[in-house]
């Protein structure tokens, strides 16, 4: 799956994050906020490419380890690395990460996005590396569903 950098995001059209600490249970909603691609990358398609801040990568990968969304039940896998015969051992994901940016806007990036960064050298905006920056790790860590912007109405499933 590949979208261009900041692109819009029309993959699935909620956004469904996982509670923590309640395996299985689920908020689903229709995002009111606009989604915004960051390292959606396919091989032989063009990204920036450049060093990225170590605190930049310590803090999504923190990220990565609060916030579960849109986990689907098959994987994707890195196709920028040579094919392995062991495909378990592949680099895969099968879920997304959402990250608040400006009002209105939220970056939209595959669970792949560390990876793309620390394997394969991708940038991302200096907006999504500012918007990562940003959040609040110690209130996503004690949140229940370590998103801002769940509406009070969303569906729990």
């Amino acid at each position: 799956m590949f979208y261009e950098d900041l692109s819009t995001y029309d993959y699935f059209e909620d956004d469904i994050f996982g509670v923590r600490g309640t395996p299985g249970q689920w908020v689903r909603f229709r995002p009111g906020y606009e989604r915004a691609t960051v390292g959606w990358l396919e091989a032989d398609r063009p990204c920036t490419t450049g060093p990225v801040p170590e605190a930049f990568t310590e803090k999504l990968a923190a990220i990565q380890e609060v916030q579960r969304m849109n986990v689907c039940r098959g994987w994707h896998f890195c196709d920028l690395c040579p094919r392995r015969k062991n495909r378990e051992r592949h680099p895969r994901c099968n879920s997304e990460i959402r990250i608040p940016g400006a009002p209105g806007t939220a970056y939209a990036a595959p669970s792949l996005i560390g990876h793309y960064i620390g394997v394969h050298d991708y940038r991302p905006p200096q907006v999504f590396v500012d918007a990562v920056m940003a959040v609040d790790l110690g209130a996503w860590a004690a949140a229940e569903v370590p998103f801002p912007w769940i509406p009070a109405d969303a569906d729990r499933i």
